[in-house]
């Protein structure tokens, strides 16, 4: 169990919801760069963040003929900005959102980048613009670097299950909006139309994902999803692996709490278990042609 506190930390909402909530929305400022400046990628993979061997970064950005990066960096608990001639940083640290989005735009200017950005956070309940956020001032860096730990821990596993695809999957890749890290795979057939914008984008092709988040709702603690989008008919009612696992008919997901795999023998293996059954039952259920999509060794 220690080698497993190490990698799988745990991460009660209830002790540190209020550092999670500054992070949501310190990654949305970030991000909203990123998506306001990157080249157009198809399902919306130009706003995601990628994990690193110590946070999150943007990628290299392009602007004005040159690259940049942001890193959040939740080991040393610095924002980095990183571009062709130097690297620089910001701390960490308990402040408003207000104040960090200041601060990262001043450092920005700094070296000549100033990007545009919709001031409105995404995905939230009654969002506050970034540039008056006051409310939102918390960082916790023992909770910080827990994050991270998972993140990075659960990458390595999603790594491993992309492998098995080789038809078209996104990254695995970290989503600001619903502040979850993610793997989707890609049927060739074309989805029923939706109207969102976002979601028209997101869901123009069949796709079965997998991802974690730190909860949130009806699900109070950190937990794997799975699903299909669009559903085929009697998902839910197939029953998959590990034992643990089940299906949210108010959500449409399977779900297997963070807190099961961490305290399981083997963390990556209950993942890839979950992910892999979860696929196999969706991909099943809607007709794929896994024959095709997926490696034979």
């Amino acid at each position: 169990m220690k080698h497993n506190e190490e990698f799988w930390p745990s991460l009660p909402m209830a002790e540190w919801e209020s550092t999670f909530k500054t992070l949501h929305m310190w990654t949305q400022v970030v991000g909203k760069i990123r998506l306001g400046l990157a080249q157009k990628q198809n399902h919306w993979w130009d706003a995601a963040l990628y994990v690193t061997t110590n946070g999150l970064t943007t990628s290299p950005i392009p602007y004005q003929g040159n690259l940049f990066a942001i890193q959040f960096d939740f080991v040393h608990h610095k924002l980095v900005l990183k571009t062709s001639n130097r690297e620089r940083s910001m701390d960490l640290a308990p402040k408003s959102v207000a104040a960090f989005y200041r601060e990262l735009f001043e450092l920005l200017a700094e070296d000549g980048i100033k990007p545009q950005i919709n001031l409105k956070p995404q995905e939230v309940p009654n969002p506050i613009p970034f540039d008056q956020d006051e409310t939102n001032s918390s960082y916790d860096p023992v909770y910080a670097t827990r994050l991270w730990r998972i993140l990075a821990s659960t990458e390595i596993a999603f790594q491993e299950f992309r492998a098995r695809f080789i038809g078209k999957s996104s990254p695995v890749h970290f989503f600001w909006g619903s502040f979850d890290l993610c793997c989707t795979r890609f049927n060739e057939k074309t989805a029923p139309p939706r109207k969102g914008v976002i979601t028209s984008e997101a869901y123009s092709h069949e796709c079965i994902s997998v991802g974690w988040w730190p909860g949130g709702g009806e699900v109070a603690s950190p937990a794997f999803y799975a699903y299909a989008a669009p559903e085929p008919a009697g998902l839910g009612e197939v029953a998959i692996r590990p034992g643990k696992a089940a299906y949210s008919k108010q959500m449409h997901e399977f779900l297997l709490m963070y807190d099961d795999v961490r305290r399981d023998a083997s963390p990556v293996n209950a993942i890839l278990e979950f992910a892999q059954s979860s696929y196999e039952a969706a991909a099943n259920r809607a007709g794929w042609d896994r024959a095709a999509l997926e490696r034979k060794s």
